[in-house]
C-alpha cells in the first residue's frame, strides 16, 4: 500500500538522533476507515510497513465521547482497553498511546518528534511568545499530560483553530514535549520540518547560542570502579551497570516525558555514599538513573543499554537547557505533571520495550 510505504520512508527520515532518541516520537497515516500508527516503545528507524498497527477509526472515535473516570489510573486503563479493542486483528500489538490524537487530525500523514532544536523552544519560559512570532501559523499547546488528556485538549484546540482559520493547523508545538507536523504529502511534511529547523537554527545563531555543552575529561577507570561499587551496594541489581562520561551541566529537573522515562526526573547530586543514595531513593521513590560527581556524569541502570540511554537523555537535556537560554531560560515540569509520567503504566511499558 502506497501510503504505508510513504510513512515508513518518512519515519526513517525523522527517526535519526536529530529528531528523536530511544523509542521517542510517533508517526501515522490514515484513510477514511483505518489509522496505521507506530507501535508503542519501538523506534522510528526500526519501523517496517508490516510493523505499523492498523486501527479501526470508527472505534477510536468512541473515545472522544466517553465519560472518563475521575481517577487518572482508571481513566488511562479505560483508554488503553478501548484502544486495544480498536486494533485490527491482522496487526496485533500495542499502538502508540498518541493514536487517538493522530486519529483526530485529518491530515493523511502525521509525524511527531522531539528534536533538541525544537525543545530548546518548547522547554523555555518564552517559548509560546517566541513561537507566535516565528511561526504564526502554528498552534501552541500548553503542557498537558500525554495520552487521553492531551488528545482531547489538542482535538478541541484544532477545532477552534479551524473555526478561526478555515483549516486545521499543520504545525503544532507541545510545551515541554515536542512538535507535530501534519500534511497530506510527504513533501509537505519535509518542507514544514525544514522551515522549523532552519528558522530555529538561524535564531540561535543570531543570539549567539549553540548546542556545544562543555564537558570535562572522562574519569579514570579506578574512580568509576569505586563509584560502581558504592552504587551496587546501595541499589543491587538496579545499579547493575554504570557508564561514565566527563562532567557537564545537566538539567536539574524534569523536562519532557521522554527525559523522565529514560533518565528519571532528577539526578543524584551529592556526596556519593550508600546512605545518601538510599536517602535519595526514599524521597524520590526511585534509584537515580543519572548520578553526578565532581568529575563525571554517570548513567546507571539494570543493563548497559538503559544506562547508556539515561546518559544520552541527560546529554540531550543539557543541550535543551543551553538552547532555552535563547528564549528566557529553562522551564521545568511541575510536580503533578512529573508524577503522572513517573507512575504511568504506559510509560513503564515503553521504557521496558526500549
Amino acid at each position: 500500500m502506497e501510503i504505508l510505504k510513504t510513512i515508513t520512508i518518512v519515519s526513517h527520515e525523522f527517526g535519526t538522533a536529530d529528531y528523536v532518541l530511544a523509542g521517542g516520537g510517533n508517526t501515522s497515516c490514515k484513510d477514511g476507515t483505518t489509522l496505521w500508527v507506530k507501535p508503542s516503545g519501538t523506534t522510528l528507524l526500526g519501523l517496517t510497513m508490516e510493523s505499523f498497527i492498523a486501527m479501526n477509526r470508527a472505534m477510536l472515535d468512541r473515545l472522544y465521547d466517553v465519560e472518563p473516570p475521575e481517577s487518572p489510573t482508571d481513566r488511562e486503563e479505560l483508554v488503553k482497553n478501548m484502544m486495544a479493542e480498536a486494533v485490527r486483528p491482522e496487526t496485533p500489538g500495542r499502538a502508540s498511546v498518541e493514536a487517538p490524537l493522530h486519529n483526530a487530525l485529518s491530515a493523511r500523514y502525521v509525524v511527531h518528534t522531539h528534536p533538541v532544536t525544537v525543545n530548546g523552544l518548547t522547554c523555555s519560559l518564552g517559548g509560546q511568545a517566541t513561537a507566535a512570532k516565528l511561526f504564526p501559523d502554528a498552534l501552541w499547546i500548553p503542557y498537558v499530560d500525554p495520552g487521553y488528556t492531551l488528545c482531547m485538549v489538542v482535538r478541541q484546540a484544532v477545532q477552534d483553530y479551524k473555526a478561526a482559520n478555515g483549516e486545521e493547523p499543520k504545525l503544532l508545538f507541545l510545551e515541554n514535549h515536542g512538535v507535530f507536523v501534519c500534511a497530506d504529502t510527504a513533501e509537505e511534511i519535509r518542507a514544514i520540518y525544514g522551515r522549523v529547523m532552519n528558522t530555529l537554527a538561524r535564531v540561535y545563531a543570531e543570539l549567539g547560542v549553540n548546542a556545544n555543552v562543555p564537558k570535562g575529561e572522562p574519569p579514570a577507570e579506578a574512580l568509576v570502579a569505586r563509584w560502581r561499587a558504592v552504587l551496587a551496594e546501595a541499589f543491587d541489581y538496579e545499579a547493575a551497570t554504570v557508564v561514565a562520561t566527563g562532567r557537564f551541566q545537566v538539567a536539574a529537573g524534569p523536562l519532557t516525558p521522554d527525559h523522565i522515562v529514560y533518565a528519571k526526573s532528577y539526578p543524584f547530586d551529592g556526596v556519593l555514599t550508600v546512605e545518601n543514595l538510599r536517602a535519595f531513593k526514599t524521597v524520590r521513590g526511585y534509584a537515580p538513573r543519572i548520578v553526578l560527581t565532581d568529575h563525571a556524569v554517570l548513567g546507571v541502570g539494570t543493563t548497559e543499554k538503559n544506562a547508556r540511554l539515561a546518559l544520552t537523555l541527560a546529554a540531550d537535556g543539557a543541550i535543551v537547557r543551553r538552547l532555552a537560554r535563547a528564549f528566557g531560560g529553562l522551564k521545568l515540569l511541575g510536580d503533578s505533571s512529573r508524577a503522572f509520567i513517573e507512575n504511568w503504566e504506559v510509560e513503564a511499558y515503553r521504557a521496558k520495550q526500549a
